[in-house]
């Protein structure tokens, strides 16, 4: 199943995509879109994985129930992101993002589109590389703002046109951006709380071919992601 969100020219599925007025403290604190991003250091980023591991129906965890604060640490080449993950607002989406977690799902993924024009993500979660992976289930649309705004630091689901196609892939906000509402939206369940610089960095680089939609100029890949409570 196609996972990518459609180019720039030719669909707005991701330029309309993300983003939670309902979503409580966007924006990471000390951190701004209007800051310079500071020099990067990145490691090569590693081959992305041969073999895949992929699940059924089956394994996508219940939703959880509790309202207690989840954070995770996403490892990458180029520095530590953390995040926090609303477990209230996106239950079903917390803990598919957990099991995949814990599960080593992203281990040496990289984070293979950035867009730099209309709209202001980096993509990741495809342990494939290509924009079509999918760790072979999916689930529906939850905590999608209304207006459409996705503020820096947000952390958000990418999926195909379908809303059920929610599953592995994911994307960071770095720079205010309004997506379509039209279709239901794009699942947050969670914001940058440290290393937003780190993203605005890579997209300081731009993209491989210079245009607004694209691989990273700067290569980054996750190396794992680890729950912290």
């Amino acid at each position: 199943m196609h996972r990518r969100l459609a180019p720039l020219a030719a669909s707005l599925l991701l330029l309309t995509a993300c983003g939670g007025e309902s979503s409580p403290g966007l924006q990471p604190e000390g951190e701004t879109s209007d800051a310079s991003p500071a020099p990067l250091s990145c490691d090569e980023a590693p081959e992305p994985a041969a073999d895949v591991t992929t699940y059924g129906p089956q394994d996508l965890p219940e939703p959880l129930s509790g309202t207690e604060t989840v954070t995770a640490t996403l490892e990458t080449t180029c520095g530590e992101v953390e995040l926090e993950l609303y477990a209230e607002q996106a239950p079903q989406t917390v803990a598919s993002f957990a099991f995949l977690a814990e599960e080593g799902y992203w281990q040496d993924s990289p984070c293979h589109r950035l867009t730099t024009s209309g709209i202001f993500v980096l993509q990741c979660g495809d342990p494939t590389g290509t924009g079509q992976g999918s760790p072979g289930y999916g689930y529906g649309i939850e905590n999608a703002p209304e207006t459409g705004m996705y503020p820096p630091g947000t952390l958000a689901m990418a999926r195909t046109q379908d809303p059920e196609s929610n599953g592995g892939q994911f994307f960071v906000v770095y720079d205010d951006t309004q997506l379509p509402v039209e279709g239901g939206g794009y699942s947050i369940f969670g914001r940058v709380t440290e290393g937003l610089d780190i993203v605005q960095g890579v997209a300081a680089e731009g993209t491989d071919t210079g245009g607004g939609d694209g691989a990273p100029a700067q290569p980054i890949s996750i190396l794992s992601v680890t729950l912290d409570g």
